[in-house]
């Protein structure tokens, strides 16, 4: 969402450093295309919730103490209660493996958590911003973002081409949700213009893994080269 608003306002303002592509995965622009359990959630709450439970102080002798943020272990949370029957029996596998020796298995395993649990800590204003405007609101899809006060305008997009993919079996950011960039950005000639949505891939998936690795990753590198 961020990198959609910052190439509108610098191709609005011709600016040099406007990006030569722009590449957008698995991110809300539109929340009211088939909305997930994520998008229920957060219309269900009140900002006051959010404010009260999603967020808290670092603590005393920890980097940035004092600060108020959305801390990294309550989405790793949210993530693995999602999905908790298959995190269980990947642990259980895990061990199996350890037992009966599969050493490569269990390796897999590990580097796939050191990964998975590897979370930061999201500034309050950050967090509480995007659940409101993004999430709640639906600015960006309704023309209604505004930076500094004054609206973006994301036809003035002319010049940048433009790559969204999704995950066919992403259940935090449902198909469709990122591909109505392509709709927003009126402007970008059909030739500068590619929309994927990758088969067998959820959420986690299009960041990282097999899918990424083989599909992609060579997708995203194919169309920069071609364009950059």
């Amino acid at each position: 969402v961020q990198a959609l608003i910052a190439t509108a306002v610098m191709a609005e303002q011709k600016s040099t450093a406007t990006p030569h592509t722009l590449t957008l995965m698995a991110g809300p622009i539109d929340t009211s295309k088939n909305p997930t359990r994520v998008n229920e959630f957060s219309k269900k709450h009140p900002m006051s919730w959010f404010r009260n439970v999603a967020i808290m102080t670092v603590p005393h002798g920890y980097p940035g103490e004092g600060r108020k943020v959305y801390p990294g272990f309550m989405q790793l949370g949210g993530f693995i209660s999602m999905n908790q029957q298959a995190h269980m029996r990947k642990y259980i596998d895990f061990y199996q493996n350890l037992f009966l020796g599969e050493e490569e298995d269990a390796d897999r395993f590990r580097a796939f958590y050191d990964e998975y649990l590897a979370v930061l800590d999201m500034p309050a204003e950050f967090y509480l911003e995007t659940i409101e405007r993004v999430f709640k609101n639906n600015e960006v899809a309704r023309g209604a973002i505004t930076y500094k006060g004054q609206p973006v305008n994301f036809e003035s997009i002319e010049n940048t081409p433009l790559l969204t993919v999704e995950g066919a079996n992403d259940d935090i950011c449902g198909l469709g949700q990122t591909e109505a960039a392509q709709h927003l950005c009126k402007n970008i000639p059909k030739s500068k213009r590619k929309h994927h949505v990758q088969q067998g891939a959820g959420h986690y998936g299009i960041f990282s893994g097999s899918q990424f690795r083989k599909h992609i990753r060579p997708l995203i590198t194919d169309f920069i080269h071609k364009f950059a």
